[in-house]
């Protein structure tokens, strides 16, 4: 099986998924990450960049990932991008990885950069021909979704939880690699924050760890 997991910045796959990422992994699948931006160079200067690319190499190695591609895409600024350009380089990706398993940032998380990855996605998984995505999954991203305002539709509602209880330590341990986002707690962007989400996820399935998704569509063959 090949997953792919689409990240609108880096470290949102390991805040939303890095479990998910580990086991997948853990169960013989092929892992791969598709980042869609970039930051703008008078926001993110070049070194900056790079060092958050070493940071992903390493936190990728710690999850077992077998590829990333980088879209570079400017961030903040994806509003500036038209959508169908977005849509096709994330369906010539989908194309060539021909991953069955899809996850998606929250279309509803604040920070606008998401909710343009999520249409974007969803155009570039449509099911048709020679589509390869039988599964689209959203994930939750620490200091994104937990600040969605309260509109209707708007809000994560986890459907699909999975255990993660042996893949957790590696999820925390994949985000101490991402040295220059993390934050000390109450953050939500800090590793104690991140192993309490984990174990609130759990409590609803009488487990100590998981993570939670909304399907967004699930095909059945």
């Amino acid at each position: 099986m090949r997953v792919v997991v689409v990240a609108p910045h880096m470290d949102d796959e390991v805040l939303g998924c890095g479990g998910v990422m580990a086991r997948h992994a853990d169960e013989g699948a092929e892992v791969h990450v598709v980042i869609a931006t970039r930051g703008i160079p008078e926001l993110f200067p070049a070194e900056l960049v790079a060092r958050g690319r070493a940071e992903l190499a390493e936190a990728h190695r710690v999850l077992g990932v077998a590829g990333v591609r980088f879209l570079d895409f400017p961030a903040p600024r994806l509003d500036t991008v038209p959508r169908h350009e977005l849509a096709d380089t994330l369906s010539r990706v989908f194309r060539e990885l021909q991953p069955s398993v899809l996850y998606l940032p929250h279309h509803g998380d604040i920070h606008a950069d998401h909710g343009h990855v999520y249409h974007a996605g969803l155009v570039a998984a449509r099911p048709l021909a020679n589509c390869p995505v039988r599964k689209i999954l959203c994930y939750e991203t620490l200091s994104e979704t937990e600040w969605t305002p309260p509109i209707d539709g708007a809000t994560f509602f986890p459907t699909v939880f999975v255990n993660i209880e042996r893949q957790l330590q590696r999820k925390l341990d994949a985000m101490a690699c991402y040295e220059s986002q993390l934050k000390q707690p109450p953050s939500p962007r800090s590793l104690e924050c991140l192993k309490a989400l984990a174990q609130l996820r759990g409590s609803t399935i009488h487990a100590h760890a998981a993570e939670a998704f909304e399907l967004v569509r699930e095909i059945v063959d």
